[in-house]
C-alpha cells in the first residue's frame, strides 16, 4: 500500500461501515414512514407501503445494537478523531490546516451526539402511534427533528472529511485492504488480552471521567441503557 495513501484501521472500517449502512437505510425509511403516515410539511410521490414503519424500526434497532461498539472504538482507539482538550485554542487558527482538522473533530463528535438523540427518541416512541394517526406526541416531534439533524450531521461529516483529506480519505474507508497488525486472525488474541487486563483492574481506568470525551462516552452508554429499560417499564 502506498505510503501517501490514508490508512484506516480495519475494525474502524467495519464498525463505521455497518453503522453507516444501517443508519442510512434507517434515514431513508424514516422519511418514507413520514410520507405514509404524516406528510404535513410536504411530500414526494412514494408508494403507500404500510409496512415501512416496521422496516424503519428494524434498521433503527440494528443501528442501536451496533452503535455501542462503534462508540467505544471512537472514544478510545479513535479518540484522536474526536474533540481534544487543545481544540478550543486551535479554533483560533481560522483557515489554517489545524483549524480544519479541529472542525472535523468537532463534526465527528457532534455526529455521535446526534445519532444518540435519534436512537433515544426513537426508542421512546410507541409503534402504534402513527398507524392510529397520533401525530402530536412530543417524542414523535423529537424523533423527526433528530433525523433532520442526523442528515445534516452526515452531510457535514462527508464535506469536512473531503476538505481535510479529499477523495483518498473518503475512499480509504471503503477498501478491504489491511495491514498485518489489523488482521482479523489477531482479533481473538486482542480480545483475550483485553479480558485479562480487565480482570486485573483495567475496568477502573475504562470508566475514567478525566476528559470530556470520557464523560460523553459514559453518558451516551448510560442513555442507551435507559432507552432499552424505559419502554419495558411502560
Amino acid at each position: 500500500m502506498k505510503a501517501s495513501r490514508p490508512y484506516q484501521p480495519l475494525l474502524l472500517r467495519v464498525l463505521h461501515g455497518l453503522t453507516g449502512i444501517c443508519l442510512i437505510v434507517a434515514i431513508v425509511t424514516a422519511y418514507w414512514t413520514y410520507e405514509v403516515y404524516d406528510g404535513r410539511w410536504g411530500r414526494i410521490p412514494l408508494p403507500d407501503y404500510q409496512a415501512i414503519e416496521g422496516l424503519h424500526g428494524t434498521f433503527g434497532l440494528w443501528t442501536l445494537l451496533i452503535f455501542p461498539a462503534f462508540l467505544i472504538y471512537a472514544c478510545r482507539p479513535g479518540r484522536r478523531r474526536l474533540w481534544q482538550p487543545q481544540s478550543w485554542q486551535q479554533l483560533a487558527d481560522v483557515g489554517k490546516p489545524v483549524w480544519w482538522y479541529t472542525i472535523n473533530r468537532l463534526v465527528n463528535t457532534l455526529a455521535l451526539l446526534a445519532l444518540t438523540f435519534a436512537l433515544y427518541s426513537g426508542k421512546m416512541m410507541d409503534e402504534t402511534w402513527l398507524p392510529r394517526g397520533e401525530l402530536t406526541h412530543a417524542w414523535y416531534y423529537a424523533h423527526l427533528i433528530s433525523w433532520v439533524v442526523m442528515v445534516g450531521a452526515i452531510a457535514f461529516h462527508l464535506l469536512i472529511n473531503a476538505k481535510v483529506g479529499g477523495t483518498p480519505l473518503l475512499l480509504s474507508m471503503l477498501t478491504w485492504q489491511y495491514r498485518e497488525k489489523d488482521s482479523p486472525k489477531r482479533w481473538p488474541t486482542h480480545i483475550n488480552q483485553t479480558w485479562v487486563t480487565w480482570r486485573q483492574g483495567a475496568w477502573r481506568h475504562w470508566i475514567s471521567l478525566n476528559t470530556a470525551i470520557g464523560v460523553m462516552e459514559i453518558a451516551i452508554l448510560i442513555s442507551l441503557v435507559v432507552a432499552w429499560l424505559l419502554p419495558l417499564m411502560k
